[in-house]
């Protein structure tokens, strides 16, 4: 495959289908992108989008939010799922202001050394918000990569190392084109080279795609299991979150024990939540989210 026609193709599909989305305005902060990259691991736009605005709205830089308990974070976390990176972003946000005077650092190893940053989220924020040339690789992008060059259709759980060999080859040398194929590929298979029905006649690299030429062989590599949610102790987890974030302070056991019979795994699942530090157990035995007690 040549490298060229099929950087140029997407970033030419990209220019007349790209979404409108705040976190890609020429305009937006480089901590509404950081924002951006964490509410979206394994959550929808759609879920993301009013949760992202809503966010930005109150805390439009880092030090805003690093002057507001962690607790608020969680609340404001609502329903998104995954809520210890709720923490993990006012963590963030502490670590952003103390050490960083409020503006997120430029450079990947200062980025990677923030809490809850990790290898794929410095490379997006160092890409996507200063527009430097890095191998950007999500489930989107490891997916079309994989269809396109190799002529598998789906990859085995991922490997940084692996990703990035694959990836890197492909990545213009010009940054300023670099960040924007970045976005341009993962939107790409975000939209057309999906994992269930992928859109190959919508496609504008289907010509060099390895995986179509080959006839579309299915996946036969190591079985992914679908994570399952009702039932679980992660069920049991938002449902007493929920009501710690609909409450104005602190709220007794039994406010909590309505909200599943089995008490085993309830008391588990609560348990969880203390251990994450996402819930503060308060010494007269109610609960409240971290630092809602000091706050009121």
């Amino acid at each position: 495959m040549s490298t060229l026609p099929f950087v140029a193709h997407v970033l030419d599909w990209y220019d007349e289908n790209a979404r409108d989305l705040p976190w890609r305005t020429a305009d937006a902060s480089p901590w509404g992108v950081l924002v951006s990259e964490i509410m979206l691991q394994q959550t929808p736009v759609s879920r993301v989008l009013p949760a992202w605005q809503a966010w930005m709205s109150r805390w439009p830089t880092p030090t805003a939010m690093a002057a507001d308990e962690p607790g608020e974070a969680v609340r404001m976390w609502g329903r998104l799922g995954y809520p210890r990176r709720a923490l993990r972003l006012h963590e963030c946000a502490v670590a952003i202001t103390t050490r960083h005077d409020g503006e997120l650092p430029t450079d990947l190893d200062a980025l990677l050394a923030l809490p809850g940053v990790g290898a794929y989220t410095a490379r997006a924020i160092a890409s996507f918000a200063y527009g430097q040339r890095h191998a950007v690789v999500d489930t989107n992008v490891r997916r079309v990569l994989s269809r396109v060059v190799t002529g598998v259709a789906d990859t085995a759980p991922g490997s940084a190392a692996r990703d990035l060999a694959l990836a890197e080859p492909l990545v213009p040398d010009d940054p300023a084109v670099a960040a924007k194929y970045a976005v341009a590929v993962m939107e790409l298979g975000a939209l057309v080279c999906t994992a269930r029905a992928p859109r190959c006649a919508d496609c504008p690299v289907v010509d060099d795609c390895a995986w179509f030429r080959a006839g579309k062989p299915a996946y036969d590599g190591p079985a992914k299991r679908p994570q399952g949610y009702a039932g679980t102790d992660r069920q049991v987890r938002g449902r007493l979150l929920a009501v710690l974030r609909d409450a104005t302070g602190p709220v007794p056991q039994g406010a909590l024990d309505v909200v599943w019979n089995e008490p085993v795994q309830r008391a588990r699942a609560l348990d969880g939540l203390v251990a994450d530090g996402l819930v503060d157990p308060l010494p007269d035995g109610t609960y409240a989210l971290p630092g809602a007690a000091r706050a009121n």
